[in-house]
């Protein structure tokens, strides 16, 4: 099999690779989609969990590059599910003809950058070689499965299943113990779910997470008429924001105003539900005190919906509101009063083994027939790191990547010319509304490589002072906020050896301003090659 010709490969057929392919057709490039699963969709093609649903609504959770896709795109609810946006993105793959350039299950195992040639050498698991002038990462912030070590996790004899890799048919568990390991966002979905099937249902949790109602609803058509009318509008409003996304800022500080003003803004935030709780006040991720004001509300509410106060304060977080991803729910904490529902507090009782008829604590075994591993992802860094890719003199990406992922812009990676990563590290990535991140990143991508070509260079690569500097300004602007306050997936702290970092850059706004000015000074902080 012989080396085949490309401008571009894309790793991923999720939402930043559909885009990206687009792009680069527009620019008049040959590039190709190699993706590892049988259909697009990326994240909402492998999290088919019960009751996966995107967080952010779905009137902002879309595209915005076709003025004509959204106005025609009718989302049924205010938070969409995912078998909902897996339909919206194979639409958007139909529509836009992109599945001809998609190479589907087909791992990229290997990206090395010729020196002599300034061109990657990309090989696959089928044994294809295939030569690129560019490489552009599009493999998600929350795609690679986080599997936890535990001793004898092979031996189960029943039912595993990873809520990160759900089976594509439907799983039933009518008549059957199940035990949940885990209490993140995709636990904090599914068991609700799992428990209205399940004969026995038991949840194993190591650290409770803060959740908020959903209040989940069909959308209003005079509602989807006000968005869609001023849709330009509305999205560039939300780009001026730190979520890049429609929270309702208030510009307060829980410090400056009074108790019964604090708590109504409270009420008023659960009321409306959801993420938006976190721009409930200005000062709420900054000022330990406002955050605990936000912790000792939504404490609260969880004691008046448990109804057994033991069981209630094992499920209240005792961490900062936030620093951990705020999860949003339907009826996550009133599942805990039904009586085939049951809580083991891993704090208290840690898995000492998993055999083959359940798991096995420091002071009890429960059998199981089925198991759900919610234990989360290798965020941000981990579907990269699987990668043997080399940079500039064969340096592996895992060595420059040692102490922690460093990035320029959480674009680039200096070292590594003409690579591109989309919502990568150093990023605001996770920390936004993903999609119009994702949007941001691929048009300052797709604009770089046409001013490469239009300079009539080989290649562009980030500088080392630079990138120096730039995660020492990420790490600033994290540092003045409380996020890196708690053991977070943010930090990579649920991966075993990860390096400690924080990972998202905080504010959307001022940074979307630095990608601009950079490429106003003509791409500063990078180097083109002749």
């Amino acid at each position: 099999m012989g080396t085949t010709q490309q401008d571009a490969i894309i790793v991923g057929a999720g939402f930043a690779g559909l885009y990206m392919l687009h792009r680069m057709r527009g620019l008049g490039l040959q590039a190709r989609i190699i993706e590892a699963g049988s259909g697009v969709g990326g994240t909402w093609f492998w999290n088919r969990y019960p009751g996966a649903r995107c967080d952010i609504e779905s009137m902002e959770y879309s595209y915005q590059f076709s003025e004509e896709l959204q106005q025609e795109w009718e989302w049924s609810e205010r938070y969409a599910t995912q078998p909902e946006i897996l339909k919206y993105i194979n639409t958007v793959a139909d529509r836009f003809d992109l599945r001809r350039d998609i190479q589907f299950e087909t791992r990229v195992n290997a990206a090395h950058f010729d020196e002599q040639s300034q061109r990657w050498l990309v090989s696959t698991d089928d044994g294809q070689q295939i030569s690129a002038q560019y490489v552009v990462m599009a493999t998600g912030c929350l795609s690679s499965a986080n599997m936890p070590e535990i001793d004898g996790i092979d031996t189960f004899a029943g039912e595993a299943y990873h809520t990160g890799q759900w089976p594509h048919e439907p799983v039933d568990f009518s008549g059957k113990r199940v035990a949940v390991i885990g209490t993140g966002s995709s636990a904090i979905q599914s068991i609700p779910l799992i428990a209205a099937q399940a004969q026995a249902l038991t949840v194993f949790q190591r650290s409770p997470n803060f959740s908020i109602p959903a209040h989940n609803q069909p959308l209003d058509p005079v509602y989807v008429k006000s968005i869609k009318d001023r849709y330009a509008e509305f999205r560039a409003e939300n780009k001026l924001t730190a979520f890049n996304a429609n929270f309702g800022y208030n510009e307060a500080n829980a410090l400056e105003v009074s108790e019964a003003e604090r708590n109504a803004e409270f009420e008023s935030r659960w009321a409306r539900g959801g993420l938006p709780f976190m721009a409930a006040f200005a000062d709420l991720l900054f000022d330990p005190k406002a955050n605990e004001y936000a912790g000792d509300f939504v404490r609260g509410k969880i004691q008046d919906m448990v109804k057994d106060p033991e069981l209630a304060q094992k499920l209240s977080p005792s961490s900062v509101v936030g620093c951990k991803r705020l999860c949003v729910d339907t009826n996550y904490y009133d599942t805990y009063n039904q009586e085939h529902v049951s809580l083991v507090d891993l704090r208290e009782s840690p898995i000492t083994s998993i055999n083959a008829s359940g798991i096995a604590t420091a002071d009890a075994q429960y059998d199981v027939d089925c198991i759900v591993y919610a234990t989360g992802f290798d965020a941000m860094t981990g579907a990269v790191m699987k990668i043997d890719i080399r940079g500039r003199e064969g340096q592996t990406l895992q060595s420059a990547w040692a102490e922690g992922p460093k990035t320029y812009l959480g674009l680039a990676v200096a070292g590594f010319p003409n690579l591109f990563t989309v919502t990568g590290p150093g990023s605001p990535s996770v920390l936004t509304n993903m999609l119009p991140s994702i949007e941001h990143h691929v048009n300052w991508i797709a604009d770089c490589i046409k001013y490469v070509n239009e300079q009539g260079a080989v290649s562009i690569d980030a500088q080392p002072d630079a990138q120096e500097a730039w995660v020492a300004h990420v790490n600033e602007v994290g540092n003045t906020s409380l996020y890196p306050n708690c053991n977070s997936w943010y930090l990579g702290a649920n991966v075993p050896g990860k390096p400690r970092v924080f990972m998202p850059y905080l504010g959307f706004a001022p940074y979307a301003e630095r990608c601009q000015e950079i490429v106003d000074n003509g791409y500063e902080g990078f180097a083109l090659s002749a």
